[in-house]
């Protein structure tokens, strides 16, 4: 792997300002959430790091890189193209960044979409992308402090939340999430766990 200074470098030198300063928000969230839940600090910060370094590409040029790498994308993923950037930067992240962590590559992969059977890591990532400091939308600060009480709880939340946006912008729901959600909320059940309120 190249060294996390040489990794920085490229994503500022590829990243629009604003993407190169989301990325350092999801970065301190997902350090301080993976310290909070005993997740491993190094890889929460560098799949932090390096989960979108996709994402300012053109869509064309990820379509052509997701089909050069063989990454197999799903009639949802080719319809919304936003989502194409989650694989692509995983599969980026070990090719270009020298990354071979499965748990750092795994959590790049599904941060936008959730994932059934979600690792504390995978949960870590799709929050901090979720709650990072420049996130501004109805809601966000109850789930800041929820993120920082109950990791699960926090993840249904977000996805509520992104389900609800994707229905009421008329936009295609990756099935993903809606697996992701469900398989969180069946955990709490054989817990014993009150039903999620929301």
């Amino acid at each position: 792997m190249i060294s996390k200074e040489l990794i920085m470098e490229d994503l500022k030198r590829n990243m629009t300002q604003k993407r190169f300063a989301h990325t350092l928000g999801v970065m301190e969230i997902a350090v301080a959430l993976a310290k909070r839940y005993g997740v491993d600090v190094e890889k929460a910060q560098l799949a932090a790091m390096v989960h979108d370094c996709a994402k300012d590409m053109p869509q064309d040029e990820q379509l052509n890189l997701a089909r050069q790498f063989g990454i197999l994308l799903d009639e949802i993923s080719m319809a919304e193209k936003a989502l194409i950037h989650a694989p692509l930067g995983a599969a980026l992240a070990k090719i270009k960044y020298g990354i071979e962590d499965p748990a750092i590559l795994r959590a790049v992969k599904v941060h936008t979409t959730g994932d059934p059977k979600m690792t504390p890591l995978d949960k870590v990532i799709f929050l901090a992308d979720y709650i990072e400091p420049g996130r501004n939308f109805p809601g966000v600060d109850r789930l800041r402090k929820v993120a920082f009480e109950d990791l699960d709880d926090a993840v249904i939340m977000a996805c509520d939340s992104t389900i609800k946006y994707v229905i009421e912008g008329g936009r295609l729901l990756h099935p993903r999430m809606v697996e992701a959600r469900n398989c969180l909320l069946l955990e709490k059940l054989k817990r014993g766990e009150k039903k999620w309120g929301g």
